[in-house]
C-alpha cells in the first residue's frame, strides 16, 4: 500500500511538471509596438494579399483557418495558437505585427523575409479568422 501511494504521488508530480513546462511563456510586446497603428488600410486588396502571404508562410503551422492545426503543428513543442479565439483577437494590431516580425522560439521571424506592408496585410487577414 505504501509503495502504491509513492507511485501515485510520483506520477502526479511528473504530470504536473510536464504540464507546467508545456505552458507557453508570456510574449511581452514592447509598448511602442502595442500602440502602433496598422499602416495598411483594411480592404479587399489587403485581405487578399494577406491570405496569399498567410497561405505561403503561416498555414503550415497555424492551419488554413488559423486554428493551430497545420500539418507542421504536430511536430512543434508548443501549440501555435488559435487565431479564431477572443484572446488572440483582442491583441492590438501592433502586438500581432511585432510577433510576426520578430518571432520567438519555434515561431520564425519574418523581418527581412516580408516587408512591413506584407506583415500588415497578414495582420489584416488574421482579423478575418475570428469566430
Amino acid at each position: 500500500m505504501k509503495s502504491l501511494k509513492l507511485i501515485l504521488v510520483s506520477s502526479l508530480i511528473v504530470c504536473l511538471s510536464i504540464s507546467l513546462v508545456a505552458q507557453p511563456k508570456p510574449w511581452v510586446v514592447p509598448a511602442n509596438f502595442k500602440t502602433m497603428k496598422n499602416a495598411v488600410a483594411v480592404g479587399d486588396a489587403s485581405t487578399k494579399a494577406g491570405l496569399a502571404l498567410y497561405t505561403k508562410n503561416c498555414a503550415s503551422c497555424h492551419g488554413r483557418a488559423g486554428l493551430g492545426d497545420g500539418v507542421k503543428a504536430r511536430s512543434l513543442k508548443t501549440f501555435p495558437g488559435d487565431f479564431s479565439k477572443a484572446d488572440f483577437q483582442k491583441q492590438s494590431d501592433g502586438d500581432l505585427f511585432y510577433k510576426t516580425k520578430t518571432g520567438r522560439d519555434e515561431m520564425p521571424k519574418y523581418e527581412g523575409k516580408l516587408t512591413d506592408d506584407d506583415i500588415w496585410n497578414v495582420v489584416n487577414y488574421m482579423r478575418t479568422l475570428k469566430k
